[in-house]
């Protein structure tokens, strides 16, 4: 199997725990935070480029172009959502294709029906498996000889049981996927058995509040997983910042009193880069 990005810092780390990134300044903020790479999350996009629930209104180009601006504003490697490639084997060969030229590094594909829903939510509907893996067959010739690892998704245990997801990732690492992803095991005993048997890596996804229970990187490497993705923490502690700060201004009509709350002009300057770019408009004489 080829080598990625994604599989390098996998040899060098063994196991990594990872944040979701929804737009270029929560990418920036992963980036010097020290995270080697991050995960551009439908749930996020949604909710922050439509205003929506992750229930299959986000469009595939809407994807690309957020993973786009996003890719290109950082140098870590970027894993992008990319649902279940938006229709048949066709629509993942372009989705695919879409996103290498966006400069993501790989892409996590997922057997639901589309239009899908959230793994985390209610009322779940899964493909035939002939035909998933018809779609990853496709994004693994679309992806050739470049860079690009690709994440085979299932959420069967939802649907159909466990046993049919575990055989689900087999089949899809067979046919030249690069990690496995069952999607919302909800229990420690389930999650042990993911751990045991999927083909490694395997994605471990942790969301605050979601179905599965969350653990820590070292009792998850334990378990026998690798990609250990916290893909909406960012989403929800910015939600809430933002939340209790436009509340005080609504209820106080300033800030006073909650400066601590803010990042300071300064410091937001430094990470968006102001001073690179004042250095570099005085190169070309443009100041």
């Amino acid at each position: 199997m080829q080598q990625t990005r994604i599989h390098r810092i996998l040899e060098q780390v063994g196991a990594i725990a990872f944040p979701g990134v929804f737009d270029t300044l929560s990418a920036k903020l992963a980036e010097q935070a020290g995270f080697p790479m991050a995960f551009i999350s439908g749930y996020s996009v949604a909710a922050t480029a439509i205003g929506q629930p992750d229930l299959g209104l986000l469009t595939q180009t809407e994807m690309v172009e957020r993973a786009r601006h996003v890719c290109t504003s950082v140098n870590i490697p970027i894993i992008v959502d990319a649902d279940t490639g938006y229709g048949n084997p066709l629509n993942v060969y372009r989705t695919v294709n879409d996103l290498i030229a966006a400069g993501a590094a790989g892409c996590f594909l997922e057997d639901q029906v589309w239009p899908k829903k959230c793994g985390h939510m209610r009322g779940k509907k899964v493909i035939d498996r002939q035909e998933y893996l018809d779609k990853i067959r496709a994004a693994v010739e679309a992806r050739g000889e470049r860079d690009f690892f690709i994440v085979a998704r299932t959420d069967a245990e939802a649907v159909i049981g466990l046993e049919e997801a575990i055989a689900r990732v087999e089949a899809a690492r067979a046919a030249g996927a690069d990690a496995s992803f069952v999607e919302a095991p909800g229990s420690l005993a389930q999650l042990a058995e993911i751990g045991r048997r999927a083909p490694k890596p395997i994605v471990a996804n942790m969301i605050e509040g979601g179905k599965t229970p969350v653990l820590t990187k070292a009792e998850l490497a334990d378990l026998g997983f690798q990609l250990i993705l916290y893909p909406l923490t960012g989403l929800f502690a910015a939600a809430e910042a933002m939340r209790l700060m436009y509340q005080k201004l609504r209820d106080d009509e300033t800030t006073l009193g909650e400066e601590g709350r803010l990042m300071t002009f300064t410091r937001f300057n430094e990470v968006i880069g102001v001073e690179e770019k004042y250095a570099l408009a005085e190169r070309f004489g443009a100041l």
